[in-house]
């Protein structure tokens, strides 16, 4: 496979990581705010609400990383050629950045105050900036992998 379809993979990958950490994330902070309140929220609800927002909200936040990763991610690689030796953080950062700009603007944007529950906090937006950073660090590792290639291997070919 040659690089530009595993660079996309790499970001479809990143982006379905960020938002699958970030689905669990919003779920169980919107449950621990329940159960903050006095409602019981025992495991099998935790599981079963977890489940219905992989399905439900995190196509959502699907869209909204890839649109934060699109402008973020190219910019890290352009700033990695240049300072290799902050790889690492320049990743974290430019994750982080792409899920706080994604949110900033959905939350303008959007008919009500704050479209995703887990951002009306500053440790459910971290929590979430969180997210995105692990995702880009995933595309970082990744695209790692094809910078360095440098020779096709017979299954390029296929």
């Amino acid at each position: 496979m040659s690089s530009k379809p595993r660079l996309l993979l790499a970001f479809v990958l990143a982006v379905l990581l960020a938002s699958l950490l970030a689905s669990i994330f919003q779920t169980q902070t919107n449950l621990a705010a329940l159960q903050a309140l006095g409602v019981p929220v025992p495991l099998d609800v935790r599981l079963g609400t977890t489940g219905l927002d992989l399905l439900g909200f995190a196509p959502t936040f699907i869209l909204l990383s890839a649109l934060g990763f699109l402008v973020a991610l190219p910019l890290a690689v352009w700033f990695v050629r240049r300072m290799p030796k902050l790889r690492w953080p320049i990743f974290v950062l430019a994750g982080a950045m792409a899920i706080w700009s994604a949110l900033a603007l959905a939350n303008a944007v959007a008919p009500m105050p704050t479209l995703i529950a887990a951002d009306r906090s500053p440790f459910g937006t971290l929590g979430l900036m969180a997210c995105g950073s692990v995702g880009a660090l995933l595309f970082g590792l990744l695209g790692r992998q094809v910078r360095y290639r440098t020779q096709p291997t017979s299954s390029d070919s296929l």
